[in-house]
């Protein structure tokens, strides 16, 4: 490991503050051990023990390295199996603290080089997670289910392409017609003709929002899927914008949820009584 510059004594306090909520005293005591660092801090608060341990390790040493490497051993992603929202929200913090060395903490429990923060907003801004983003926001199970794995890795340009093209699937699946885009969208929400409605279509203005809602999903594969699919990755704004998607995603997932077959006819299947069954 290359010489990593001294941390300040702010940044190791903070880092000690994380790193003593991410397991217990014994935890704590063995991975010390395992990693070379003698414990002669006289403290029995957790973060108080590793503040002290490692000023001493920085002062023997004119480095960094060994609360790196600490850090490694004792923030493995293996320690948290079964627990990944529990590791997200440790790392978060870490990285906050560790941006104003240019260093951050990897899914993968590796630390590495990244840009340096100079400010505190400036590190608190960079280590927002899209989990942060979607505080007061709910991600519908469908969104998850095509772009799991891609949140999970923080790729937020192919969780949006995934999401999308997973929103497409939901509709063929519904609909049995296997078409895509606005095609598919102009087949299956006709008002003339549905195959699929999101209300009785009875009035002018549930006909009126049931264009509304078709004019919505043709946005989005317009808009979202398309560009997507042709542009560089390199050229995506990012995990904001990946916000804003998946909840527009979300929401027509919503809608979806209550949309009914519709006969041949034209009437709606599952209207009962002027009340929508669920599908």
């Amino acid at each position: 490991m290359a010489k990593i510059e001294l941390f300040d004594e702010g940044q190791i306090e903070s880092v000690s503050r994380v790193l003593g909520e991410c397991g217990s005293g014994s935890d704590i005591s063995r991975i010390l051990k395992d990693r070379g660092l003698e414990d002669k801090s006289g403290e029995s608060t957790k973060w108080r023990r590793l503040y002290s341990i490692f000023l001493a390790s920085q002062k023997q040493h004119s480095c960094a390295n060994k609360i790196v490497d600490f850090i490694q051993a004792f923030l493995t992603p293996s320690r948290f199996v079964g627990k990944s929202d529990e590791f997200e929200a440790h790392r978060e913090k870490l990285n906050t603290a560790l941006s104003f060395s240019g260093l951050e903490l990897g899914k993968d429990g590796q630390v590495r080089g990244c840009a340096m923060a100079h400010s505190l907003d400036e590190a608190e801004q960079r280590t927002q997670t899209i989990r942060a983003k979607f505080k007061g926001r709910s991600i519908h199970p469908e969104v998850l289910k095509y772009c799991r794995s891609e949140l999970l890795q923080d790729n937020y340009f192919h969780a949006v392409f995934e999401a999308s093209k997973g929103l497409a699937q939901r509709i063929r699946e519904m609909s049995g017609v296997q078409k895509d885009g606005a095609v598919l969208v102009d087949s299956v929400f006709a008002v003339d003709a549905p195959i699929l409605a999101i209300n009785t279509l009875q009035t002018e203005t549930e006909q009126t929002e049931h264009k509304g809602f078709s004019a919505l999903l043709k946005g989005c594969f317009s808009a979202v899927r398309n560009p997507l699919a042709h542009e560089p990755k390199i050229l995506w704004s990012g995990e904001d914008d990946a916000a804003d998607y998946l909840s527009l995603i979300s929401l027509l997932h919503r809608k979806l949820d209550g949309a009914v077959v519709v006969r041949k006819t034209g009437q709606p299947e599952n209207f009962k009584n002027g009340a929508a069954e669920e599908i």
